[in-house]
């Protein structure tokens, strides 16, 4: 687990150092997933179903604030709607509308759960997202999710519903906003999963907040419990058929997901932890202290290895033998005379003192002769 804490340590200190480039990175793959996803689905307007649309948005919104990048998959999933029926725009105008309203008066923060909600359901994970906001937001977060699971069943009718739609009359209008809206907001099936969603992160977010040993775990199991609990129910009880095996995966992957929130999130060390007591004039207190736990991340250390340098022996007999010649080498003066006395006597100190300093330099700097 060390080595697990190692990297967990290592992840965070790249993303402090680099975060505003982490954070547009993510804005950008966020926002290309989904409108790629759009288009893939409901791209009945071809001029922006392509991937070079989906590319340029995705690059604009992700030098923008998330709620940008909200507006803009709105505003596409709008035009595709106007490419299908005119009823099929007010209607899905009228939603957004409403849930809009709801969204900015309660969770005007949490963007991004509106845009991951439709995604996880379109990778059939959708299970994850109830468990993961049990564990790190509020249970206010469902008006986001609640938006999301909305946005993605009026998709998944609108793809089904497109190819028998085939007139524009104003009977055509009316009999297409007719059915929209009653496939949209009497299906068992949203408002099961919407209620499971609700129970799911209500169920970890009370259960993560206790004082018992290993609560993230044991919320994170009962969320993913609870979720299959209350679809099957549901399903049983409103005669409503959904595939059991991707129910199970996606519970597994919620817990899965669960574990690794809790890795970064919340890793504490329950065996140290410790029972205390305290009291004043009007109050007992009961804390329970649960240590952190923190390993130290190992700072790499560059040794350099220089190549072995040969050591060069000087011998000072023949320096001074050559000093000695220096000695006896006549100065002649500008009157042609031989310089004699203790001024050519510090001449020829000099010059030794040069040889000894040359021979010392090139043995630092391995130079060859």
């Amino acid at each position: 687990m060390d080595t697990v804490y190692v990297i967990r340590g290592r992840m965070q200190e790249i993303y402090s150092k680099h975060s505003k480039i982490i954070d547009k990175a993510a804005r950008f793959v966020l926002a290309l997933v989904v409108f790629t996803l759009i288009n893939h689905n409901v791209g009945f307007m071809k001029a922006l179903a392509s991937p070079v649309a989906a590319l340029g948005l995705a690059i604009i919104c992700a030098f923008l604030p998330l709620i940008f990048t909200v507006l803009a998959a709105t505003a596409l999933v709008l035009v595709h709607m106007f490419a299908v029926s005119l009823g099929f725009l007010l209607v899905t105008a009228i939603v957004f509308l409403v849930m809009y309203i709801f969204y900015f008066r309660l969770t005007p923060k949490m963007a991004f759960l509106v845009l991951i909600t439709p995604v996880a359901f379109f990778l059939k994970v959708p299970y994850v997202i109830p468990v993961a906001c049990g564990l790190v937001l509020t249970p206010v977060s469902m008006v986001a999710v609640s938006c999301g699971t909305i946005v993605f069943y009026m998709l998944e009718y609108t793809k089904k519903a497109s190819a028998s739609i085939d007139g524009s009359g104003k009977a055509d209008i009316m009999k297409h906003i007719s059915n929209y809206a009653k496939q949209v907001f009497q299906d068992k099936e949203l408002w099961i999963v919407i209620v499971a969603f609700i129970i799911c992160c209500l169920v970890v977010y009370t259960l993560r907040r206790q004082a018992m040993d290993h609560a993230w775990k044991a919320a994170i199991i009962a969320g993913a419990v609870s979720n299959v609990v209350v679809i099957a129910v549901g399903d049983i009880a409103l005669g409503v058929h959904t595939s059991y095996g991707a129910l199970i995966g996606g519970s597994l992957a919620a817990i899965v997901v669960g574990m690794i929130l809790e890795l970064f999130f919340f890793t504490v060390d329950y065996a140290r932890s410790e029972n205390l007591q305290f009291e004043d004039d009007e109050y007992y207190y009961y804390v329970k202290a649960v240590p952190k736990i923190s390993v130290a991340t190992p700072e790499k250390t560059v040794k350099r290895i220089n190549e072995r340098q040969e050591t060069e022996i000087i011998d000072t007999e023949e320096v001074k033998v050559k000093a000695g010649k220096a000695k006896k080498r006549p100065v002649p003066k500008k009157n042609g005379a031989v310089k004699k006395g203790p001024s050519a006597k510090k001449h020829d100190m000099k010059e030794v003192d040069k040889m000894l300093l040359t021979q010392s330099l090139k043995r630092d700097l391995n130079l060859k002769d």
